[in-house]
């Protein structure tokens, strides 16, 4: 059976940047120990420290992602680009969650079932 893959949606402007990463990174190691595998968009910051590219660039990339996620966890805070991924992924029919308890249900019940 394949393991799913769970994008990860968060704030990243709002706020301090590194501590936004680290957030998207410690909810990835909560993610992997549910048996799923995490997708973090925010290692981006990374190569936007190298290689700056415009918001679009970087919105465009993680609407191509989430459609190749199994679904979707928002993480608390404000943020247009989490908003806006979270409405691609509900318009895509995966499935979005805001909490560990649902995601972790889901991939226990629901997902290993698919």
């Amino acid at each position: 059976m394949r393991r799913k893959l769970i994008y990860i949606a968060s704030p990243y402007t709002t706020g301090d940047k590194d501590h936004n990463v680290f957030r998207q990174i410690a909810a990835a190691e909560q993610i992997s120990t549910i048996g799923a595998i995490p997708y973090i968009p925010l290692l981006s910051h990374y190569w936007d420290e190298v290689y700056s590219h415009d918001w679009e660039f970087w919105i465009d990339i993680c609407k191509e992602m989430v459609l190749r996620c199994d679904a979707l966890i928002r993480l608390p805070g404000e943020s247009r680009g989490a908003d806006i991924e979270v409405d691609f992924a509900l318009q895509n029919n995966i499935p979005v969650f805001h909490s560990f308890e649902r995601l972790t249900w889901w991939v226990n019940n629901y997902a290993s079932k698919s």
